[in-house]
């Protein structure tokens, strides 16, 4: 039994990004998870968890954890079962994005420091600094051997598949921003909503509480929350985006 839910109500909530109306948009099980194209379907738990959409700037968030601890989190989403729920957590996206990084930021690695915010297992920090970052450095609130805040500001601040777990994601975007020099360069991925997601609405594969994907962003909603802080927003594609305030000399380019 899933406890200490939110209860559900069935009048529009303010929308955590800007404030907007967000009514009920639809809901899932607390099983659905983002494996299940994959062929990992879980058994029903017969607890409903509801997502809501901002009319505003659509982003997708729901808010049946936000009574939820850390506790309740590591046992009803962080436990040993969540690894099969997102195979590349452990090894497979940490190495990977180590090599992208390591081959982006290799000639300037001598002089610059490195934040990985909800890094986890230290993987991808012990990767760059195995290539020779001289600070490469793991801060994860959750994770206990990681979560002490590290001191400091750093001109890379990274955050891999984090923002979409966040159940305050306003405040989460805030605390990222508060180790960031300036000029520095705050990589992170997580995944907008499609073109099409009206179509597809909770059908969509990333909409999994089980996965704890709680905030999903559209492009307009994600362009706000950093906007509040100043910051502009470089999107490569769907999944992979930059913050700035000021780009560094080297990336000056990316503002043309």
């Amino acid at each position: 039994m899933i406890e200490n839910l939110k209860p559900v109500s069935a009048e529009p909530a303010p929308c955590k990004i800007c404030g907007g109306e967000a009514p009920l948009y639809g809901v899932v099980d607390f099983n659905r998870n983002c494996e299940i194209p994959n062929g990992i379907t879980l058994a029903l738990t017969g607890t409903p968890i509801y997502y809501r959409r901002c009319g505003s700037c659509g982003f997708l968030f729901t808010d049946a954890f936000d009574n939820w601890d850390k506790d309740e989190f590591k046992t009803y989403i962080y436990n040993d079962a969540y690894y099969s729920l997102d195979p590349g957590y452990v090894a497979k996206r940490p190495n990977s994005n180590a090599e992208v990084v390591a081959r982006l930021w290799g000639p300037l690695k001598a002089t610059i420091r490195v934040l990985d915010y909800g890094g986890g297992n230290d993987l991808f920090c012990a990767a760059l600094r195995a290539s020779g970052f001289p600070v490469a450095v793991t801060y994860d609130p959750m994770v206990p051997e990681y979560a002490r805040r590290p001191d400091g500001k750093f001109d890379l601040v990274t955050s891999f598949e984090t923002l979409e777990h966040l159940p305050d994601p306003a405040a989460g975007i805030a605390q990222i921003i508060e180790f960031a020099a300036d000029p520095g360069l705050i990589l992170f991925t997580t995944l907008l909503l499609p073109a099409d997601f009206d179509k597809q609405r909770l059908n969509w594969w990333y909409v999994g509480p089980r996965n704890g994907h709680v905030s999903i962003f559209s492009k307009q909603a994600l362009t706000a929350a950093w906007k509040r802080h100043g910051y502009k927003i470089a999107s490569f594609n769907d999944n992979n985006h930059f913050a700035f305030r000021t780009l560094p000399p080297f990336l000056a380019d990316l503002e043309k």
